[in-house]
């Protein structure tokens, strides 16, 4: 048999290898509850939860609709989650490599592609949102700055370079920021709830408004992709969350500081933009659903700079956390002798200039129809697939040597889990052809679930199929 220290040299000696993608070790296992807790907190208050809780209002719900849609989507998503966190947490491994179980060891790049695409867009419009901060702020310091022709451009491009500067500081220095940042958004959600209510002259008049849906039937038309979307918008976290539970200090830890902070801090601060935005129907006569388009009409620059110096910090803080440390770990398994997690950011960076961003936050249903519930078709069947393998099929156990290795137990046929990819394209076509049929239209606007469900069943189903005639 082999020693520890043979094994370790042929892992590192292995393509599949290198420092980026290796298991962490307990001298990087710095993450405790608070650091988990902190990491949601600074995650869900942004820009984009305010304008995902606002879209639902502009959409025909009235506050305690939106609110439990909110509530209901990030407890549906946490299950998820918690489960993806437990193999992380327990082998010190990221992401792309645990999806090398189920998908074979090249297969798993099918996976990690998919997943580091989608977080390229997400990268992309948090930094357009980015830059329109800036943008704002610049205008409001220096009025002439509106007539500088493609502004909001150049705006975009330097908030895009802080981007790059923090990636190529790594992982540690997101866990700081994030650690200093979260209790100060909190506070400045607060205040921003505060100057809607004397602005609109308390609660009442901003709860008054009534759901716009005249009967159950038209209800449901919008909550059910409603909430598909609600689930999509962390569906993308809940692959890879095993790129942050990796370095847990324990599983306790990081199930408590998830399980305390997701649901509660995206609802709370979906409630405020609830809030705010049914404030400036009152105040301005129209809902304005983008803060930052809210804080340009603003009278006092103070406020002005305060509040987009903290819009700032929130989204630079949730890109890099949620759209960065995946797409760097998925392209860095593309090819891990050549691309490391700083070359995969750099990666991720192009590629969100190439979405066009712009485009994706054209209106709220472009937003919530088209981007979350488009995506979730894909990501579902991902999450289905990875979760039966770990839990159902190998119950929580798996040879890490030979996640490295050419060759070993995740060989499969060359490298490729075909089970796993026939799963996964019959769960997001499932679901995508309700995208297509009209009649079965409930098929796209649960595509989160319907691909998961699909992809989970027939995984398994294959898999024991095909273990059974091997015996």
């Amino acid at each position: 048999m082999s020693t520890p220290k043979v094994i370790h040299s042929r892992i590192e000696s292995s393509p599949l290898y290198n420092r980026d993608l290796a298991p962490a070790d307990s001298r990087r296992r710095t993450w405790g509850t608070y650091n988990f807790a902190a990491l949601w907190v600074s995650m869900s208050v942004n820009i984009l939860t305010y304008m995902l809780a606002a879209g639902l209002i502009q959409g025909g719900m009235n506050w305690k609709q939106a609110v439990a849609t909110v509530f209901l989507g990030n407890s549906i998503v946490l299950v998820p989650m918690l489960l993806n966190s437990h193999p992380g947490a327990r082998y010190g491994i990221p992401f792309p490599v645990l999806a090398r179980a189920s998908f074979g060891v090249l297969g798993a790049n099918v996976a990690a592609v998919l997943r580091a695409l989608v977080a390229c867009g997400w990268f992309g419009i948090q930094t357009w949102i980015g830059g329109e901060a800036i943008n704002t702020l610049v205008a409001t310091l220096i009025p002439r700055w509106i007539r500088v022709p493609h502004n909001t451009g150049i705006c975009f491009l330097l908030f895009w370079l802080i981007n790059l500067a923090v990636i190529l500081k790594g992982i540690e220095y997101i866990r700081v920021l994030q650690g200093i940042s979260a209790p100060i958004l909190l506070a400045v959600g607060l205040l921003l709830l505060g100057w809607a209510y004397q602005g609109a002259g308390g609660f009442g008049p901003m709860l008054a408004a009534p759901s716009r849906f005249p009967t159950f039937a038209d209800f449901l038309k919008f909550l059910v992709p409603a909430l598909n979307a609600t689930v999509g918008f962390w569906a993308t976290v809940s692959l890879n969350i095993p790129d942050f539970t990796r370095f847990a200090r324990s599983q306790r830890q990081q199930i408590i500081g998830q399980a305390v902070a997701l649901p509660s801090t995206m609802t709370l601060y979906s409630l405020i933009g609830i809030l705010v935005t049914s404030a400036t129907v009152v105040i301005y006569g129209t809902a304005i659903w983008d803060p930052v388009q809210l804080l340009s009409r603003f009278h006092s620059p103070v406020a002005v700079v305060i509040s987009l110096l903290a819009i700032l910090l929130a989204t630079l803080n949730v890109n890099i956390g949620a759209n960065v440390v995946s797409p760097a770990n998925d392209f860095s398994n593309l090819w891990p002798r050549r691309i490391s997690f700083r070359l995969g950011g750099v990666l991720t960076c192009l590629a969100g200039i190439a979405l066009m961003p712009w485009k994706l936050l054209a209106d709220y249903k472009t937003f919530i129809l088209g981007w979350l519930g488009g995506y979730a078709a894909f990501l579902g069947p991902v999450a289905g697939i990875m979760i039966s393998d770990y839990f159902i099929v190998r119950r929580r156990v798996l040879v890490v040597d030979d996640l490295y290795l050419r060759g070993g137990h995740y060989e499969y046929a060359r490298g490729f889990n075909w089970i796993a990819i026939l799963a996964l394209a019959a769960g997001a076509g499932m679901a995508l052809l309700g995208l297509v049929i009209r009649s079965i239209r409930v098929l796209y606007d649960y595509s989160w679930f319907v691909g998961f469900a699909v992809s989970f069943a027939l995984y398994y189903a294959l898999t024991k199929l095909r273990d059974n005639r091997q015996r």
